[in-house]
């Protein structure tokens, strides 16, 4: 079965830091696009980012743009989202995701075509 396995949450203040990680097992990441979603509060489940099989196509929502980042270390089957100057509205449970179609030719920002989930990472910002 499938894992996804994220860490690197935690409780910082408003123009800190973080990075989260994200470790897949049992499927190797190479030929998948993977994703990062959202969660707060009350709230419907957003897009994040999300990074092409090809390593360099990105797609991000406007309210990250230019502050967060997402990679992938093949080698490692791991996927990453750095963020930077987080603010209060970033808090949030994050979710880690793979597609579901190898090889898929549109970035999706769409969670129904993520097949496979981590169980999430808490985010806190205090202002």
């Amino acid at each position: 079965q499938v894992q996804l396995v994220e860490s690197g949450g935690g409780v910082v203040q408003t123009g800190y830091s973080l990075r989260l990680s994200c470790v897949l097992s049992r499927r190797a990441i190479g030929p998948f696009n993977i994703g990062w979603f959202r969660q707060a509060p009350g709230k419907e489940r957003e897009f994040v980012a999300a990074l092409k099989w090809n390593g360099y196509t990105t797609s991000y929502s406007n309210s990250v743009k230019d502050r967060f980042t997402i990679s992938r270390d093949n080698a490692r089957n791991t996927i990453y989202l750095q963020m930077n100057s987080l603010k209060p509205e970033d808090t949030a449970v994050y979710y880690c995701a793979s597609d579901r179609q190898m090889y898929r030719e549109i970035l999706s920002t769409n969670s129904g075509d993520y097949a496979y989930w981590g169980q999430g990472t808490q985010v806190t910002v205090s202002s």
